[in-house]
């Protein structure tokens, strides 16, 4: 969403200021394959979007749960590796000991880590062609189960309200349910990173923001009506994490005549080809916009240099020495790789809440305190805005509670991955960066104001510089 409109900007062209000590433009964009320079244009994302009514500490705060999230979510996805080859090569999961998962897992993110290194630009392509096989594998299974009901199938789990209707009957399955929906929030977790596009759109904000709710109502028909025929050949409650889709689809390939050891090398494929591109894409993306766009005097220039390829290597591997851990306990408290992945499948989608829940916190304010502030587009009134806010806080930080703390796993566990996980790594960016405020305000204590104020305030005096016009804004080591 862009703050400035033409008129203010052209004021601020006659009057600039001082460049703002800042993280200047988005940390998260797609140009993750070219080399940045110190001339690239920066383009205003999630960091300069926090920053505006919640100044700099928010918006560092904002950006390194980006990068952080993203570390449960290696843990979910390397084992996901495994059965997706398994399935591949054997038509069928082969039983793994947790040691050899754990081991696996960590040799295929080091191979993955020192690929992403090498800024391979073919990455990009592999993942686009998986994300639209696994789109076609979707609407493929809605179709076929669809055909099946309408050619007579009767459901191996009847399709009423009661069965699509949450049971609250007990605590324990109301804070199971509410668990869950971080899982479903988390289908569309990533959607407002797209915002960095929005001067490539046509149409602007407004065609911007009729194409997210567009697709988070697709998005949102597509997770239903596939949960809702899941059951359609396969009774409910036999359905593991790790065989689900694939004894589904065997079970939709046979009624149609297919073998369905056939069928389920077939899905091995398209998932192993969309997972693996994932995994380099998100092996590299977020450490390299995250670590080369924030101030440099937070983590240090040798931290955030770049190789020849653009990408800033150690802390690719310092990437890759941190998510170890994050593998290896929560295969100690499994017994199977379904267990482990029951275990981060719902850390991965507890912690993706807290980048939403930052921003909704950071818009939030912005009505309250600056809904004055020059824009292009406002999602109603004031006390609208707020409302709507206020609703989804609510619900994402009890949801967030909810899948931080699931009810029936060891407490060491939650406390020392779930609770322990989250504490320790927020704290460590909290206690980092204000060593970073610390030492510029003795270099620069106007830089340190600017970077910690709220740059809404700016605007409203018209003396604000968009990013693009800023100089370099990087405080001396």
């Amino acid at each position: 969403m862009r703050l400035d409109s033409g008129e203010d900007s052209r004021a601020v062209r006659r009057r600039r200021p001082r460049p703002q000590s800042c993280s200047q433009g988005s940390w998260y964009t797609s140009a993750s394959w070219s080399t940045p320079t110190k001339s690239a244009t920066p383009q205003s994302g999630v960091y300069q979007w926090v920053k505006t009514s919640m100044g700099g500490r928010w918006a560092f705060l904002t950006a390194f749960c980006y990068w952080f999230v993203n570390l449960f979510y290696f843990a979910s996805l390397l084992p996901l590796i495994l059965v997706f080859a398994s399935y591949l090569f054997y038509g069928e999961e082969k039983q793994l000991s947790q040691l050899w998962i754990t081991l696996l897992s960590i040799i295929i993110f080091a191979i993955a880590t020192w690929v992403s290194t090498k800024g391979a630009k073919w990455i990009g392509s592999v993942t686009s062609i998986g994300a639209t096989l696994v789109l076609l594998l979707t609407g493929a299974f809605i179709l076929l189960s669809l055909a099946g009901l309408l050619g007579g199938v009767e459901p191996a789990t009847p399709i009423t309200g009661a069965a699509m209707t949450p049971d609250f009957s007990t605590f324990a399955t109301a804070w199971a349910f509410m668990g869950t929906l971080a899982w479903i929030i988390q289908g569309v977790g990533g959607a407002e990173s797209s915002a960095v596009f929005l001067n490539d759109l046509r149409g602007g904000v407004k065609a911007f923001v009729r194409t997210i709710v567009l697709a988070g109502i697709v998005i949102g028909l597509l997770y239903a009506t596939a949960s809702l025929l899941m059951n359609v050949f396969v009774p409910v409650g036999t359905l593991d994490y790790s065989n689900g889709i694939f004894v589904v689809m065997g079970a939709v390939g046979e009624y149609f005549g297919l073998s369905a050891g056939l069928v389920t090398r077939v899905v091995g494929v398209i998932l192993l080809a969309a997972t693996l591109g994932s995994l380099l894409m998100w092996t590299s993306t977020p450490v390299k916009i995250f670590f080369s766009e924030i101030p440099k005097g937070i983590f240090g220039g040798k931290l955030v240099e770049l190789n020849e390829d653009g990408i800033p290597w150690r802390a690719a591997w310092l990437q890759f020495a941190i998510v170890v851990p994050i593998l290896v306990i929560p295969a100690l408290g499994s017994g199977n790789i379904n267990d482990l992945l029951g275990i981060v499948i719902n850390m991965t989608a507890a912690t993706a809440l807290l980048p939403p829940l930052l921003i909704l916190l950071a818009y939030f304010v912005l009505r309250r305190k600056y809904d004055n502030v020059a824009r292009e587009f406002r999602m109603g009134s004031k006390s609208f805005g707020l409302a709507v806010a206020s609703f989804l806080l609510v619900v994402f930080a009890f949801v967030f509670i909810a899948g931080t703390i699931p009810l029936g796993q060891e407490i060491w566990l939650t406390l020392v991955y779930n609770v322990g996980g989250v504490v320790v790594f927020l704290g460590l960016a909290i206690l980092w960066y204000e060593r970073y405020i610390k030492r510029l305000k003795v270099s620069d204590p106007k830089a340190a104001a600017d970077e910690l104020r709220p740059s809404a305030e700016q605007m409203l005096r018209g003396e604000y510089v968009p990013p693009a016009e800023q100089g370099d804004p990087t405080p001396a080591s």
